[in-house]
């Protein structure tokens, strides 16, 4: 599953963050990170699935 997480993240970031975490604050961390440049949200949403593993989803 974090295989699919990672690959929406690619595409859009928020996605795979929201797949992750819900509606928290590091999903609009992630917003902005993306309107602010796509490589930082993309960065940001890798480590957010990353390091939260599948126990949190």
């Amino acid at each position: 599953m974090d295989l699919i997480r990672i690959i929406f993240a690619v595409i859009l970031p928020p996605l795979g963050v929201f797949l992750q975490v819900g509606l928290g604050k590091h999903f609009w961390l992630n917003i902005l990170l993306t309107i602010l440049g796509y490589i930082p949200g993309i960065v940001h949403a890798v480590w957010i699935i990353a390091r939260t593993g599948p126990s949190r989803a």
